[in-house]
């Protein structure tokens, strides 16, 4: 079964850190993915820039209306995902504990509903 797994991080708390501390965290996330792709249970992955970088889009009153910025105002914002193949709830959860983002946010896991041919 197809998962995701969503990184929510507080985006302030990177720019907080040193650069030897980035290094390392890049290096962390590195390394989850390398043992996703070992495990041969990655079907893709990647980050995503800033919530600043968001933009909205609703339907009101038949219209489009277009805000900049993210959905919600939260102190952690998506950060990027993880889209493994495992048998179970319970496998995709233990890989989402062994994410990088567990430790410093949260990491959200949602099957995924495939679309009808």
């Amino acid at each position: 079964m197809s998962y995701i797994l969503m990184t929510y991080v507080n985006e302030a708390g990177w720019f907080a850190l040193s650069k030897a501390e980035q290094e390392q965290g890049v290096a962390a996330y590195k390394a989850y993915a390398e043992a996703l792709t070992k495990a041969g249970v990655l079907l893709g992955s990647n980050r995503l820039q800033g919530g600043s970088t968001a933009t909205t889009v609703r339907i009101s009153h038949g219209k489009p209306q277009v805000l900049d910025g993210p959905y919600v105002d939260s102190k952690e914002q998506l950060g990027g995902y993880f889209i493994i193949d495992v048998a179970d709830l319970d496998a995709a959860i233990a890989w989402a504990a062994r994410c990088p983002a567990a430790g410093h946010g949260v990491v959200e896991v949602r099957p995924l509903w495939p679309m009808p041919a």
